[in-house]
C-alpha cells in the first residue's frame, strides 16, 4: 500500500482527476517509506551497537567476578540446584544435568559445600567436577561469553528496527485513517447542502 502510493505521486501530480487528498496520502505514504528505510536501521544500528557495549561491559565484569574451580563430589543430591556449573557442556547438555552435593574452595581458601548441577557423567562420590563461583565462593551461573553478547546485541538492534518500522506504519495508517475521515466529512456536509434539491427542476442538476 505504502509503494503504490509512493509509485502514484509522479503520475497523480499530472492527473485532472487526482484530488488534494490523493497528493497528500502520497507524501505521507513517502516520508513513511523514507523513515522505514533510512531511520529505522540506523535506529536499529545504533541500539545493537549500545546494546552490545552495555553486553560487553558484563561480560567483562562477569569474567573478573567469577571463577573455575574444581568440587569434589560428596553425594548425589535430592534437590535440585539453580545453577548450571558445567563449563564445557553447559548448553549442549542442559537436558542432562545431574544434581550433587559437593565441597570446594572459595578463594580466600574458605572450605565450601552446596548443591551444584552437572552434565559430567562421572557424579560418584569423590569424583572431581569443574564449577563456576563467585568472588565469595557461593556456586555461580557460567559467564556470559563474547560471542553470546554480540548475539543478544544483534537481535536487539533487529527487533529495534523492527519496532522503528512498524511505528511508522502505524503512524501512516493513523494519519491516512483521519485524513479519510475529513474528506468523508467534507462530502457528507456538501451533500447535505446539495442533496435535498438533487434532480429537481431548475436546481441546475
Amino acid at each position: 500500500m505504502t509503494v503504490r502510493a509512493v509509485l502514484g505521486i509522479r503520475r497523480w501530480r499530472r492527473n485532472p482527476v487526482c484530488r488534494a487528498t490523493d497528493r497528500h496520502e502520497a507524501w505521507v505514504a513517502l516520508v513513511a517509506l523514507s523513515l522505514m528505510l533510512l531511520v529505522a536501521p540506523a535506529l536499529g544500528w545504533k541500539a545493537g551497537a549500545l546494546t552490545d557495549e552495555a553486553l560487553q561491559r558484563t561480560v567483562r565484569a562477569q569474567h573478573d567476578q567469577r571463577r573455575l574451580t574444581t568440587a569434589v563430589v560428596v553425594r548425589p543430591a535430592t534437590g535440585t540446584s539453580r545453577f548450571a556449573q558445567d563449563p564445557e557442556t553447559a548448553v549442549t547438555e542442559g537436558s542432562m544435568r545431574t544434581s550433587v552435593v559437593a565441597d570446594w574452595l572459595a578463594p580466600d581458601g574458605t572450605a565450601r559445600t552446596g548443591t551444584v548441577s552437572t552434565a559430567s557423567t562421572h557424579t560418584a562420590p569423590g569424583a572431581r567436577i569443574r564449577i563456576w563461583t563467585d568472588d565469595r565462593g557461593h556456586p555461580s551461573m557460567r559467564p556470559m561469553d563474547t560471542s553470546t553478547a554480540h548475539t543478544h546485541a544483534a537481535l536487539a538492534g533487529i527487533g529495534a528496527a523492527l519496532l522503528a518500522g512498524g511505528l511508522t506504519e502505524a503512524a501512516r495508517r493513523l494519519v491516512v485513517w483521519r485524513m479519510t475521515q475529513r474528506r468523508y466529512a467534507r462530502l457528507d456536509r456538501a451533500w447535505a447542502e446539495v442533496g435535498p434539491d438533487w434532480g429537481r427542476t431548475g436546481t441546475g442538476s
